[in-house]
């Protein structure tokens, strides 16, 4: 399958949704881009690692990783955006230290970030792009919409997705737990932790 070089063109936010962000990548030679709904902590660390004058007074838990990995010499020299399910992407981190190579799995948002860190190059597959990249949408669609208007409604339509959860009580455990495989699938970590406590809840 063919491998294509994305950049970080920027991150979007909701100008609806409140903490719905969207990373945008770009591909290096074509039109193609490539959003990928991120959490506020994620764009937050990836926009302080392209703003080269902001300096944070502690270290970032990606600074912390890059710092932890220099110390025992693991360098990581790419990022591949490898598989889209059901909205969400998976990415590897390719490490390597003592010239030997590793591969390790990594949610797309943190491999990024530590991708500008490190100034290594980010990858996905050709399918995924047509599959998921913006520019085939508008120019497919009926409808011609500007790449800013098609960011947010995109934006606004993965929220509308993952709106709240609500009232947990009226679920039977069974719905809990069903619910809290399919939030941890999609990462949305701070619903699941919701659902798990009222398991918890349940059982005590």
């Amino acid at each position: 399958m063919k491998l294509v070089q994305m950049s970080v063109r920027g991150i979007s936010y909701s100008e609806t949704q409140t903490g719905a962000y969207a990373l945008i990548l770009s591909e290096d030679e074509g039109e193609r881009k490539l959003p990928i709904i991120i959490g506020g902590f994620e764009a937050q660390s990836i926009a302080i690692a392209l703003e080269h004058e902001v300096k944070p007074s502690r270290p970032l838990t990606h600074d912390l990783f890059k710092s932890f990995a220099e110390r025992f010499k693991i360098h990581v020299k790419q990022v591949i955006i490898h598989k889209l399910v059901d909205g969400v992407f998976y990415a590897s981190l390719i490490c390597e230290r003592d010239k030997i190579e590793e591969i390790i799995d990594s949610r797309t948002s943190d491999a990024i970030a530590l991708a500008i860190r490190y100034k290594a190059p980010i990858y996905t597959y050709d399918s995924i792009l047509k599959k998921a990249g913006f520019t085939a949408a508008i120019s497919g669609s009926s409808k011609k919409l500007s790449e800013d208007n098609w960011i947010q409604n995109f934006v606004t339509e993965q929220s509308n997705k993952n709106e709240e959860i609500g009232d947990l009580k009226k679920l039977s455990i069974a719905k809990l737990k069903a619910l809290l495989t399919k939030l941890v699938s999609q990462e949305s970590y701070e619903k699941a932790a919701r659902v798990r406590d009222e398991l918890s809840k349940r059982k005590s």
